[in-house]
């Protein structure tokens, strides 16, 4: 059995997230359909991790099993002629049968844009919030310390979610402050759904009102999404790489 790797951008901005769903359209079941119409057979695509509806992709990794041989050239090149413009196979490889774009991922990342001012430019892939440049990213980053490490994320994820083990690895969280443009990236082992906005909600909420680390290690502890703030808008949100 050959085993395929495929390296994936997308805009998420018309589709209900990655995962496939039977009454909406997802990137995955875009690219789904364009393999079998090239191979004329059925395959599962597994995916590294679900991005929720509007999130954007730097670096989606997925595979994909089948008994022929491909060649990897006119392949990605065929495949990239079908898939509509929003969404694009960056590298294709052959990797061992074993591989399991999911399972055997170790650190997954994220990178949310910020934009100081209305854009029609930036509109699709920031949250517009004009006071972002006025905050204390110092303290940000000051505060965000005590979300790292290993943390049971249940306040900062999706309720009812049927997972049961929340726990999460945070290894690193960075914001940076631009004269346009300001970013936050976060890095974890896994994350539950809806957990990186929540985060992001909940430091602007905490850095507005001078609120400390206790704050956040006390949210953690309650373990109740209503602690916790509200998500930032998704379309600023891109999953940027997954390491294996």
């Amino acid at each position: 059995m050959n085993n395929y790797k495929l390296l994936i951008q997308y805009d998420g901005t018309n589709y209900s997230g990655w995962q496939i769903q039977s009454n909406a359209i997802s990137v995955q079941q875009k690219i789904v359909d364009a393999v079998e119409v090239i191979l004329k057979e059925k395959i599962n695509l597994i995916g590294s991790g679900r991005t929720d509806t509007g999130v954007h992709a730097f670096g989606q990794v997925a595979n994909f099993r089948i008994e022929s041989e491909l060649d990897l050239y006119r392949f990605r090149y065929s495949l990239n002629s079908i898939l509509p413009n929003d969404i694009s196979v960056l590298k294709m490889e052959k990797v061992d049968e074993s591989f399991h774009s999911r399972f055997d991922a170790k650190n997954r990342s994220y990178i949310y844009l910020f934009c100081d001012h209305k854009s029609p430019f930036y509109n699709n892939y920031s949250y517009y919030f004009p006071s972002i440049s006025k905050l204390d990213f110092k303290y940000f980053n000051k505060i965000s310390k005590a979300l790292l490490g290993p943390h049971d994320f249940t306040s900062f994820s999706r309720k009812n979610i049927e997972i049961e083990d929340k726990t999460c690895e945070v290894k690193d969280i960075i914001w940076h402050k631009g004269k346009t443009i300001s970013t936050f990236y976060i890095s974890a082992n896994r994350f539950m759904h809806g957990m990186a906005r929540t985060i992001i909600g909940t430091l602007i909420f905490a850095a507005e009102r001078k609120l400390g680390e206790d704050y956040l290690l006390k949210v953690l502890k309650e373990k109740n999404r209503e602690e916790a703030d509200e998500s930032v808008p998704a379309k600023g949100l891109f999953l940027f790489k997954v390491r294996y």
